[in-house]
């Protein structure tokens, strides 16, 4: 069918495509896919949600994007014959940040009281504003695992195990993967994932500059 689509995506952290030509992308440029359209193979991929698109990240880039021509949908994606970007943004700041939150939620949701747990989503965003080193967060991760570990109760060791691995997780990783991680623990009810999505949303909208 034949539609145009708002949708989001994820570059690498070079932002190129990933695949093809490799270019650099270009605001107002509209990129092309040549030959049949297979989803997972061969379009223009993008998503239609947050954290769809996240869960498909090669990098911490994030687009928005139009999708046009011939479109092909799955559950969670879409393949397009064009993709136009229309706001493009460096999200690993962002990403940190909903990570700590998504994390901090689980760890309420659990009714988790370790402080180790709750420290390390602290720690995390000290680092992020300069307020702590790469050795405070590591110290603030090794806690919260251990917080894990010493957990009785299955609740609780998903939410420490969320908290240390998407929230206090050493930031020279992947960005995007922290937010994936602590999304994916929370997003196991349905409404916590429509919230999830709109605060998303909310926020790479307001790191792009862009009203919908």
């Amino acid at each position: 069918m034949t539609e145009k689509i708002l949708a989001w995506h994820f570059l690498p952290d070079d932002g190129k495509l990933r695949y093809g030509t490799r270019e650099a992308i270009v605001v107002g440029k509209r990129y092309e896919a040549v030959g049949d359209l297979a989803m997972c193979s061969n379009g223009m991929h993008a998503s239609e949600t947050p954290l769809d698109a996240l869960s498909y990240a090669s990098g911490s880039i994030i687009c928005r994007v139009e999708l046009s021509g011939e479109v092909l949908r799955d559950t969670d994606k879409l393949c397009a014959r064009y993709r136009k970007v229309l706001a493009i943004a460096d999200a690993t700041r962002t990403l940190h940040l909903f990570a700590c939150d998504v994390a901090g939620e689980a760890l309420s949701v659990a009714k988790v009281t370790d402080e180790r747990c709750h420290n390390a989503t602290r720690v995390k965003r000290a680092w992020l504003d300069g307020k702590a080193t790469d050795n405070d967060l590591a110290a603030a991760r090794a806690a919260a695992w251990a917080a894990a570990r010493d957990a009785a109760w299955a609740a609780a060791w998903d939410a420490a195990r969320a908290a240390a691995g998407a929230a206090a997780r050493d930031a020279a990783g992947d960005a995007a993967g922290d937010a994936a991680w602590a999304a994916t623990w929370n997003a196991a009810w349905a409404a916590a994932r429509d919230a999830q999505n709109q605060r998303l949303a909310a926020m790479f909208s307001e790191l792009l500059g862009i009203k919908e």
